[in-house]
C-alpha cells in the first residue's frame, strides 16, 4: 500500500531536492560548538555515515558565521545555518556557503534588515526555513489564540507574509511542538494553508526512550496521512541516533529502502537460544555491511526463536534464523537451506546478505 504525499513545492538545498515528489529527508543538529570546527567536522561525518541527509547547526555570533566556511568545505551534506534575532549572522552564514538558512524573518528587526537577508538568500538561491515553535511564539499572536495549534499556524502564516511581501517564496516552514497531538493538528491545519513544504517533528521530544516514541507517534501520523517533506526526530541524545530513528520511521511506512534493521521475534518460554544477542549482532554486522556497501538494496533479514512463526516470517524476507536448542535453521529467500550452530548463525547470515545483495546490483 503506497502513501499518497501532499504534493507541495518543490525547492533545493544544495543538490538535494526537498518537496514536491522528493524522497522525504531526514534531519538533525550538530551538538557542539560550531566554533570548534574540529568536533562540528567530526560530529557531521559520523552523521552522514549513518545516512544523515541535512544538518543544521547553531550560529550563536559572527566567528561561529565564519566557521561554517571551513566547515562546509570539509563535509558533503547539506548544512542550515540555525539564526536568531542578529541578520547579520544570516549575512555571513550564506557567505560562508550554507544550502540554507533557518530564521523567522519576524524576529529580525526592521523591512531593511530582512530585506538584506532575502537578497543575499535570492542572489545563491538558498531556502529559508520558517521555524515556529510553541515556546517562542510572538506575544500578541499568544494572546490571541494560546499556545494552540492556530496559534502556530497563525504565527507561520504572518511570517511567510513577510517574506512574499518581498516576493521571495523559496521557503520551507515547520510548526513544532513538545506534545504530539498538538503537532498533529498543527500540521494538519498548515498543510491545509501553504503549498510550501513541511519538516515536521515534535520538538524538544524528551530522552531517547520517550521522545523517540513521541515522535514516532506523530510523524507516523503525519507522513501516513502525506504530510511532510524533511523529518527530524529531536532527542536529548547523539544527532546519529536521531537520524538513525528518522530512518525507520520512514522504512517502516514504506517511505525508505530497508535499511540494516532485523525483523525479530519478543521470544517466549518456547524459546531455547539467544535470540536477542544474535538479532543485535546481526544489526551490528548489518549495519557495517551497509556502510560498506552504500549502493546495494539491503536484503531483509529475521531472527526467529523457534518454529511456530519462523518458517513463515522466513517467507517474507530474504534471509532468516528460525531457532531451536542452540542452533538455528537458516532460510533463504523462503527455501530452507541448512541448520547452522548459534556461534555461526550471525556469519552465515551475512554471508547470504552479501550473495544476494550482489546478484541483485
Amino acid at each position: 500500500m503506497n502513501i499518497e504525499r501532499k504534493k507541495t513545492k518543490k525547492i533545493s538545498l544544495g543538490d538535494l531536492p526537498v518537496g514536491g515528489d522528493s524522497p522525504i529527508s531526514v534531519q538533525t543538529m550538530t551538538k557542539t560548538d560550531t566554533r570548534d570546527i574540529d568536533a562540528t567536522v567530526s560530529q557531521i561525518k559520523s552523521i552522514e555515515r549513518v545516512g544523515g541527509d541535512i544538518v543544521r547547526l547553531a550560529v550563536i555570533d559572527m566567528e561561529a558565521a565564519k566557521a561554517l566556511k571551513e566547515i562546509v568545505n570539509q563535509v558533503s551534506v547539506p548544512l542550515i545555518a540555525d539564526i536568531h534575532f542578529d541578520y547579520k549572522l544570516a549575512l555571513q552564514s550564506i557567505e560562508s556557503g550554507v544550502a540554507g538558512l533557518r530564521l523567522n524573518p519576524g524576529n529580525i528587526g526592521e523591512v531593511s534588515k530582512i530585506e538584506a537577508v532575502v537578497k543575499a538568500a535570492a542572489e545563491k538561491t538558498i531556502p529559508i526555513r520558517i521555524g515556529v515553535n510553541a515556546g517562542s511564539l510572538q506575544k500578541d499572536i499568544e494572546a490571541k489564540y494560546g499556545r494552540t495549534p492556530l496559534a502556530l499556524v497563525e504565527s507561520a502564516l504572518e511570517h511567510i507574509r513577510i517574506l512574499e511581501d518581498l516576493d521571495y517564496y523559496n521557503i520551507k516552514v515547520s510548526v513544532k511542538v513538545s506534545d504530539v497531538l498538538r503537532t498533529i493538528e498543527a500540521y494538519r491545519l498548515l498543510s491545509k494553508r501553504i503549498e510550501y513544504p513541511l519538516h515536521i517533528g515534535v520538538t524538544e521530544a524528551g530522552t531517547s526512550f520517550a521522545g523517540t516514541i513521541k515522535s514516532s507517534v506523530a510523524l507516523g501520523v503525519l507522513l501516513n496521512e502525506g504530510i511532510g517533506d524533511t523529518i527530524r526526530v529531536s532527542l536529548t541524545d547523539e544527532p546519529e541516533l536521531e537520524i538513525k530513528t528518522g530512518l525507520e520511521i520512514l522504512r517502516s511506512l514504506e517511505l525508505r529502502e530497508p535499511g540494516a534493521t532485523v525483523t525479530s521475534c519478543p521470544t517466549c518460554g518456547r524459546t531455547k537460544v539467544d535470540v536477542k544477542a544474535v538479532a543485535l549482532k546481526v544489526e551490528v554486522e548489518l549495519e557495517k555491511f551497509m556502510q560498506d556497501n552504500p549502493n546495494v538494496q539491503m536484503p531483509s533479514v529475521a531472527v526467529m526463536g523457534c518454529i511456530v512463526n519462523g518458517p513463515g516470517e522466513a517467507k517474507d524476507v530474504d534471509v532468516a534464523l528460525c531457532g531451536g536448542k542452540d542452533k538455528f535453521a537458516l532460510y533463504v529467500q523462503g527455501e530452507y537451506k541448512l541448520t547452522v550452530s548459534k556461534d555461526n548463525a550471525v556469519a552465515s547470515v551475512i554471508e547470504e546478505v552479501s550473495l544476494i545483495a550482489k546478484r541483485t546490483k
